[in-house]
């Protein structure tokens, strides 16, 4: 029960960290798609807003190849990567091999995994700091 008297400052933290990544993310030249529906360039971004008040803490992005997922998530320092999400900390996971293992090329294709998709779930750590930390991993690719 301890946690649940800070779980709304941490959600709140979360929440203000996914939208300003989602936008860098929207944004940076080697990021070929951000799915996050606090993003207004998202498809179902105003049924979501009519039922939520924010785009949450989870986004996915996609890069140009896999080869530049590894050069990513090699180079991050901040996020561990994880498949658990919903920690305090920013957890980033790669579906293909994580989540969605079990699926067939042919099945996760259908689902939108693609092998140059990652998933962050974000944590309460310094806005800035993760900024800085995605920008210098994408910049090794």
């Amino acid at each position: 029960l301890r946690g649940m008297k800070t779980m709304g400052l941490r959600m709140e933290r979360s929440v203000e960290n996914a939208q300003k990544i989602a936008e860098y993310l929207s944004q940076h030249p080697k990021v070929k798609n951000v799915y996050y529906p606090g993003l207004a360039s998202h498809p179902g971004y105003d049924i979501h807003m009519d039922q939520a008040t924010s785009g949450g803490v989870m986004l996915s992005f996609e890069l140009g190849s896999k080869e530049e997922v590894d050069k990513v998530t090699k180079a991050l320092e901040i996020p561990i990567i994880a498949v658990s999400l919903g920690g305090v900390e920013s957890i980033v996971s790669y579906p293909c091999t994580m989540s969605h293992a079990c699926l067939s090329p042919e099945e996760r294709a259908e689902q939108g995994v693609t092998d140059s998709l990652l998933r962050l779930s974000c944590g309460i750590e310094d806005v800035e700091d993760l900024l800085n930390d995605f920008d210098q991993a994408l910049n090794k690719i």
